[in-house]
């Protein structure tokens, strides 16, 4: 009885994780906005709507997956953290290598 539970936690837990994914995604779609046939109050409009849509998606996405999950990804996703991360990486090779 306890497959199917954890069968559907998991397919739940996806969906949570993709809505995260999915944020960041249409969080960086303003970006296109002044390259698309609308008028200004429409990219404005366009903007707007994206960047609410990308809230709720992350928000709906952190209460399904957990916080610490959903700020996890949050981190991975960041570009600020691509730097950090590269070289704690390399950090923990040469750590290896010496022992």
């Amino acid at each position: 009885m306890s497959k199917p539970l954890n069968k559907k936690k998991s397919t739940i837990y996806k969906i949570g994780i993709s809505s995260v994914i999915v944020s960041f995604i249409v969080w960086i779609s303003p970006l296109l906005a002044p390259f698309l046939p609308l008028s200004t109050k429409g990219k404005w409009v366009f903007t707007t709507g994206a960047l609410i849509l990308a809230e709720l998606l992350f928000w709906v996405g952190a209460v399904i997956v957990g916080k610490e999950a959903a700020m996890k990804i949050k981190k991975y996703l960041n570009p600020r953290n691509w730097k950090k991360q590269k070289s704690a990486v390399l950090q923990q090779g040469g750590e290896k290598n010496e022992g």
